[in-house]
């Protein structure tokens, strides 16, 4: 059974100040809800509903979220108003909540071993609030495609996208063997590669699967880039030992993360969800 993701949002996002100087990345509105929240959804409908945190300091607003504001709700009850909640009441209602702090940012791997004891000795997901992916028309969303995906072959997943030009130098990039279409036998993992020496231009996104075994391998790997603790490295060392697959997911992925993916996830959010007429 997989019911649980992680959710690092422990991170400055100096790329948005002065806006994040006292308000969580992660709590930027794409429209009329907050990054964070995206995830969660996506979470919840890929049936992970035990939802855990690894926050930092100024990071309070993120569970203020997913709690009850008793003043707000007693003031809007009974107007038009309370509309606005419903989508936020629903996650609420089918989701459970954990936080442990991250003291220290040593890399997305040491936040990830942080949250060990929230997740326990099971599967889990992982979605990086910055990621913002859109399912296909139709379709499920990315972290639910994976989840098909794990229960067929049982170990990790790292989402992929395919990068042009100088890009990829910003992501963990794979190479491996094609099992299927869309799916490869990662054999080698390469954190922010040079263009000219990146292995391939199949760039992991903030989704994972990740098995148990993870956290032991975490806690032995080494800084590695910029020296912290790389999950990619870590992965490597489980693709050797045993097998990781890369999944080419459907959808769309915007980089809230820079100023422009932002721009664009907040006008494609707004043109083909919050326009459409309510059902």
């Amino acid at each position: 059974m997989i019911n649980k993701c992680l959710f690092p949002v422990a991170g400055y996002g100096t790329r948005f100040l002065p806006a994040t100087k006292s308000m969580p990345k992660e709590m930027l509105p794409i429209v009329n809800k907050p990054l964070v929240q995206y995830g969660v959804e996506e979470a919840l409908e890929a049936g992970l509903d035990e939802v855990c945190f690894v926050t930092g300091r100024g990071k309070r607003a993120i569970e203020d979220h997913f709690d009850v504001n008793y003043e707000l709700e007693h003031q809007i009850a009974g107007t038009g108003k309370e509309k606005y909640l419903e989508s936020i009441r629903h996650v609420m209602d089918n989701c459970s909540f954990s936080f442990t702090r991250q003291r220290e940012m040593k890399g997305l791997g040491h936040a990830i071993l942080t949250g060990r004891r929230l997740v326990g000795d099971q599967p889990f997901g992982v979605i990086l609030s910055d990621d913002l992916c859109m399912p296909p028309e139709d379709g499920a969303g990315v972290m639910a495609q994976m989840v098909k995906i794990f229960k067929q072959f049982r170990c990790s997943v790292v989402a992929i996208q395919e990068v042009e030009g100088d890009d990829i130098e910003k992501f963990g990039v794979v190479d491996g063997e094609k099992l299927k279409e869309g799916i490869y036998r990662v054999t080698n993992m390469v954190e922010k590669p040079k263009k000219a020496e990146a292995p391939t231009n199949m760039a992991i996104i903030g989704r994972y699967i990740l098995t148990p075994d993870i956290f032991d391998i975490l806690e032995k790997t080494p800084p590695g880039k910029g020296g912290e603790i790389q999950l990619t490295d870590a992965l490597l060392k489980q693709a050797q030992d045993g097998a990781v697959l890369a999944y080419r997911f459907k959808g769309t992925r915007y980089d809230c993360g820079s100023v422009e993916g932002f721009i664009d996830a907040t006008h494609y959010v707004y043109e083909h969800i919050y326009r459409q007429p309510k059902a």
